[in-house]
């Protein structure tokens, strides 16, 4: 798309008011999900049940396909990888290889499907005093063919390791959870093996960015030719400045990253900006999905199906398919049978 003469924003359009957000190459995927659940009962469940498939965007919060702890019960991926970038709330996440673990409130969990894992996601009520709110980031990051049938790995990095960057004033802040250690970061989270965030020359990056009043924000321009930019205004009030362009509140805009972009909040708001920055160098090729399955062709597809329905991707070893740990078990990996916690080292399984 050729961009207007003397504009960096080669796109600007409103955000979807429920489902995913619109991606380009690498990227298949991105959805905010932003839920106010009620206090808990003990039992880490919702007052009411939910109905299998619910996504209403007007309620305060959603079950998605929970039952009584809302979340996502076990289902199969392949050929792609999930990152969840977490700001507030808690995970349970448990998996086909045995993996599992409670993560949030700024923690980071990055999981490569390759040739086949399945999962859950659950969001337990943990907290039976106060509200649970969560706010979230999940994205599907897509693998080149090479990669696809490369074995599952799982990633976490905790809240205490995941890079950040402040302006002088303090009224800028980044939260790098992939790539960009051009921000002058000098550590940045390490992708799993096969990745094509691992290759620095793809140029990688998501980024939580939140600009208080008066604040600014330099995009840095890519050091990559043939990267995708898009900048999405998910918090805050219209009148925010991008490339010295006045945005609307939830916006997606599609960026140049061939040059250095300003964002500016006027001294005279009253609420902070928040925004996702991503961007990739595109892989190119063919891409073949249905549902859960992201492959090349459409017999890729059907292969994995059937191989699905051969093998279960290992099967489901955990006693509920909506897995839920000890409402008292803080946050915690488990990986090939050792569990760690925010005071150990970065998980990562190879």
């Amino acid at each position: 798309m050729a961009k207007a003469v003397g504009s960096a924003i080669l796109q600007n359009r409103p955000l979807p008011k429920a489902g995913p957000y619109p991606t380009g190459d690498p990227y298949l995927f991105c959805v905010y999900h932003k839920d106010h659940y009620p206090v808990g009962n003990g039992k880490m469940e919702a007052p009411f049940p939910g109905n299998g498939s619910d996504f209403d965007p007007t309620k305060p919060y959603r079950m998605y396909h929970g039952a009584l702890v809302p979340g996502f019960p076990q289902h199969p991926h392949r050929g792609f990888e999930t990152i969840t970038a977490t700001i507030e709330g808690l995970i349970d996440h448990a998996d086909s290889a045995g993996n599992g673990g409670r993560y949030g409130n700024g923690d980071l969990q990055w999981m490569t499907a390759g040739e086949g894992i399945v999962h859950s996601e659950m969001f337990p009520l943990l907290n039976t005093e106060e509200d649970n709110k969560t706010r979230f980031f999940q994205i599907w990051l897509n693998l080149p063919a090479r990669s696809k049938m490369v074995k599952p790995s799982f990633a976490m990095f905790w809240d205490k390791d995941v890079p950040r960057y402040e302006s002088e004033d303090g009224k800028a802040k980044a939260t790098v959870w992939v790539g960009l250690n051009y921000l002058g970061i000098e550590k940045n989270n390490q992708p799993p093996p096969d990745s094509w965030a691992g290759d620095a020359s793809n140029d990688v990056a998501l980024v939580h960015l939140t600009v208080k009043p008066g604040g600014k924000f330099t995009l840095p321009k890519s050091h990559e030719e043939k990267v995708n930019r898009s900048l999405f205004y998910i918090e805050g009030k219209s009148g925010v400045l991008v490339d010295g362009k006045s945005i609307q509140q939830k916006s997606s805009l599609v960026l140049d990253p061939s040059t250095d972009i300003e964002i500016e909040l006027p001294e005279d708001h009253e609420v902070d900006a928040e925004f996702l920055w991503m961007q990739g160098k595109p892989i190119e090729e063919p891409v073949a999905q249905y549902g859960p399955f992201v492959m090349n062709t459409d017999s890729e597809i059907q292969q994995a199906f059937m191989d699905y329905r051969r093998t279960e991707f290992g099967g489901w070893p955990w006693p509920r398919d909506d897995m839920v740990f000890p409402a008292e078990k803080g946050r915690f990996a488990l990986f090939d049978g050792k569990e760690t916690t925010p005071t150990d080292e970065k998980v990562c399984e190879e």
